[in-house]
């Protein structure tokens, strides 16, 4: 497994956690001592968190926008970070090809998710690539010619 895809499934974990409780220096700790990772995933880990929690409203916005019929409290916790991590490196991180940050979605999404995230994921970012393509900062785009 890729360095950037261990970082992407610790920085899911790390959202869901903090979703149970604020993070603090003793918690961060914990968690690291529980998720064994070199200090490139660390950082790219604590890079991406904190873009989610730098943005999350607008972050949030867009997922809404692209989600038909599904209020983000509604969606799996899973789901719902999953897909705030995805934008996240979307719009916000320049040397990850959109096509990427799909990629590596669905297959997180496989790996913790229910049956039907991996779909329920992949539908959302796509929209989102193709629709707000001029916003997405990955150097590649989804948008039909």
């Amino acid at each position: 497994m890729g360095l950037r895809r261990q970082a992407r499934e610790a920085g899911l974990q790390l959202l869901f956690a903090q979703e149970q409780q604020p993070l603090n220096e003793d918690l961060l700790e914990e968690f690291w001592d529980s998720v064994e990772a070199p200090e490139n995933v660390r950082d790219y880990t604590l890079m991406l968190t904190g873009v989610v929690a730098k943005n999350q409203d607008d972050i949030d916005q867009v997922i809404g926008k692209y989600a038909a019929n599904w209020s983000l409290g509604r969606m799996s916790r899973v789901d719902r970070n999953l897909l705030r991590l995805a934008v996240a490196e979307m719009f916000f991180v320049d040397d990850v090809p959109v096509r990427v940050t799909l990629d590596e979605a669905i297959e997180v999404a496989k790996a913790f998710g229910g049956e039907e995230s991996s779909r329920f994921v992949n539908g959302i970012l796509d929209r989102i690539a193709k629709e707000e393509s001029s916003r997405v900062t990955g150097g590649d785009s989804l948008k039909a010619s």
